[in-house]
């Protein structure tokens, strides 16, 4: 007998409960607010609102399914499901995060403060919980394919991710190595620079698209859909031993990025988790292109 779907609900924990966590009580919060010009009532109404919706959508799931949550610190060690259902409740970016530890799950944005959120993530409001939820696991349902990511090192290390990988210094040094297409023959190039940055068209809205306009870039960006990914070279320094020749780029399905590390340390992560990197050293290779796996974002 198969296993009924589990609803798993992603969250993170709010500002309201990071302030007790660090100063006790909700008055010592509250004073350490107003000695820099902040109220509580704000970051609190959006505490409750935040909780609310987490009530909302747990009431919404069916009663034979199962359910689980997960807070957004602990993602890297919960084991996700090929029955589960990912609800994502909060912000754009917990989609992001919890991305990269799924393998083709249907997932749900639930935004829980509009227009404070941009919204493009998660497009749904609490009260749509019961019908996404039934429709993720319809045949019928309907659902986004979105373009991820990965970066494959040459010990089988992987890493996913939605909007995009960064592979560079873990510091403030300068990242050294080989960079140059993933093909037979292809020319390589040695470089120094602030790390190599690889996006898909989720993360054209963010990290990527700030370096494509401070480039003023002829480069096109991909489509959140669009099996394509686009690449830049942070701050390539040219010297007689370093180019800057192959400094930005487009990836296609069958396209590849390949970069071998002349540093001590370098390390890759992807959407901002920096605690879930794979780190390299000197000598180690890393392929960079679109991943198998998508985001199957429910609609």
């Amino acid at each position: 007998m198969s296993l009924a779907p589990r609803a798993v609900l992603v969250h993170r924990t709010t500002e309201y409960e990071e302030l007790l966590a660090r100063h006790g009580t909700h008055g010592q919060a509250a004073f350490f607010l107003s000695s820099r010009g902040r109220s509580i009532d704000e970051v609190a109404r959006r505490h409750r609102q935040t909780g609310q919706a987490l009530a909302d959508v747990a009431a919404a799931v069916p009663l034979q399914w199962r359910q689980s949550r997960v807070e957004r610190a602990d993602l890297d060690r919960f084991l996700f499901g090929p029955e589960d259902v990912v609800v994502v409740v909060g912000q754009d970016g917990l989609v992001a995060n919890a991305a990269k530890y799924l393998s083709g799950q249907p997932v749900v944005g639930i935004d829980t403060d509009p227009g404070r959120n941009p919204g493009v993530l998660v497009r749904h409001r609490p009260r749509d919980a019961a019908a996404l939820l039934r429709a993720a696991v319809s045949p019928g349902g309907t659902a986004d394919e979105l373009t991820m990511v990965e970066a494959v090192s040459d010990d089988t290390q992987r890493l996913l991710a939605l909007n995009e990988i960064y592979l560079g210094p873990p510091g403030h040094q300068t990242a050294r190595y080989r960079l140059g297409p993933d093909a037979p023959d292809a020319p390589v190039e040695p470089q120094a620079s602030s790390g190599v940055l690889v996006g898909t068209g989720t993360g054209a809205t963010g990290w990527i698209r700030s370096l494509w306009q401070e480039r003023h870039s002829e480069l096109r960006l991909p489509a959140p859909t669009d099996p394509h990914l686009i690449w830049f070279v942070r701050e390539a320094w040219p010297s007689p031993a370093t180019g800057t020749s192959q400094v930005a780029g487009e990836l296609g399905r069958q396209e590849g990025l390949r970069l071998t590390v002349e540093s001590d340390r370098l390390v890759v992560f992807g959407d901002g988790m920096e605690t879930d990197a794979l780190e390299l050293t000197w000598g180690q290779t890393v392929r960079l292109g679109i991943s198998a796996t998508s985001l199957r974002l429910t609609v």
